[in-house]
């Protein structure tokens, strides 16, 4: 067992942020001091109601929405499960054909996956060497009986950002529902409803410096949705049970900091990410870039590093204080090829050697240049150790 670092660099900020001591602070009096229900008919119930109802102003207004259109969730995953599921099965009587594409995160898929059982046809859209969705091939699967199309905003994988609005006009000459999954790009990258033209959107609180166990569903005014649970007239009816008023209050001021925070933020973790890009790029040779070069989050840096396997490097890089991911963090104990990085097109030893650094606002040069400092020979390491690489090498050879 090797002896940790006491030097600690979170570079793992797509897995979740820390919560920001001005959310925390915002928090604090939920948990204390306005305890009430929400829906009780006192001055206490009041109190949380009015924390409930300001969160749900600063959610809208962070994504150019109406207060009266968001839906608080648990997460982000629990978002898109009502957004697939709920606008499914209340449009099920103009149709039963969905479409999304193959690198959904898997509350997407899986929700398809469920729909389908459910007697629901599912079509799975292609991506590119980049990840990037074609509109024309969303419009080219759209049929008469098309009610749903859900294709991410950006992907947490690879940080690949969609034309969503080129998507959505194409979808709307057809007159089909688009939701987008939201969640990687909310609070990190600007977010405008009325430019996107889509009808739902998913977006979680930990990913932008809010608690986890915070999500909303923003939905466009006059959609019906059936509820995933019954039981409570909590969220108009359409998400029952008694509100988490301290995430959803700490929902409201990270949205509101995310706002107007948005573009020091951006031009912070973009210089970040390149310098952290062109370091590893330039040090450690078979390396390949996964996603869009530009068109990504400004705080996402994705590699597949050939001949070894992401959970080494990750352990590896834990003994000395780093933290990173290997795939999404919903996924990357599963010890499986990530599916983003295989519908893009890479081999399945290739997508095994998949590393991921997201940079957060608290992150320095110095983070930047100790993770450079500290991969190149860890990687030297396991590659002595592969036989892949040991094949490699032999064959150059001759």
């Amino acid at each position: 067992m090797e002896r940790k670092t006491e030097r600690r660099v979170y570079l793992d900020h797509a897995a979740t942020t820390p919560v920001l001591p001005e959310v925390l602070e915002t928090m604090l009096p939920y948990l204390r001091e306005v305890y009430g229900n929400p829906q009780s008919l006192h001055s206490w119930g009041d109190e949380a109601r009015e924390g409930i109802e300001k969160a749900r102003g600063q959610v809208a207004t962070l994504i150019g929405g109406n207060p009266e259109e968001i839906i608080f969730t648990s997460s982000g995953s629990e978002a898109n499960n009502l957004a697939i599921k709920g606008l499914a099965q209340a449009q099920a009587e103009k149709g039963k054909h969905i479409i999304v594409s193959a690198i959904e995160h898997f509350s997407v898929l899986q929700a398809a996956r469920t729909m389908e059982k459910a007697g629901f046809e599912i079509t799975l859209l292609p991506v590119d060497k980049y990840g990037l969705i074609d509109p024309d091939e969303v419009a080219k699967n759209i049929r008469k009986d098309t009610i749903l199309v859900s294709i991410m905003h950006a992907n947490g994988e690879i940080g690949t950002i969609q034309p969503i609005a080129e998507i959505a006009k194409k979808i709307k000459e057809a007159g089909v529902l688009f939701h987008t999954d939201a969640v990687a790009s909310t609070g990190n990258i600007p977010v405008n409803l009325k430019e996107m033209g889509v009808d739902a959107l998913s977006l979680a609180g930990d990913q932008f410096y809010g608690p986890k166990g915070s999500g909303a569903l923003w939905i466009r005014k006059g959609l019906r949705l059936i509820p995933l649970m019954d039981g409570g007239v909590q969220e108009g009816g359409r998400r029952p049970g008694t509100e988490n008023v301290p995430a959803i209050v700490g929902l409201g001021r990270a949205a509101e900091l995310a706002k107007s925070d948005m573009h020091p933020r951006m031009r912070k973790l973009s210089y970040l990410r390149d310098r952290l890009i062109k370091g590893i790029l330039t040090t450690i040779d078979h390396t390949i870039l996964t996603g869009h070069p530009s068109q990504r989050l400004p705080h996402h840096a994705s590699f597949c590093i050939e001949f070894i396997e992401g959970e080494a490097m990750l352990m590896l890089l834990n003994s000395q204080g780093i933290a990173a991911s290997s795939g999404s963090a919903c996924t990357s104990r599963a010890l499986k090829a990530s599916h983003v990085l295989i519908a893009m097109g890479l081999p399945h030893e290739v997508a095994q050697g998949s590393l991921l650094f997201a940079m957060g606002v608290s992150n320095t040069e110095d983070d930047v240049d100790y993770a450079l400092e500290k991969l190149p020979p860890i990687v030297n390491r396991l590659r002595q150790m592969s036989p892949l690489y040991a094949k490699f090498i032999k064959e150059q050879r001759r």
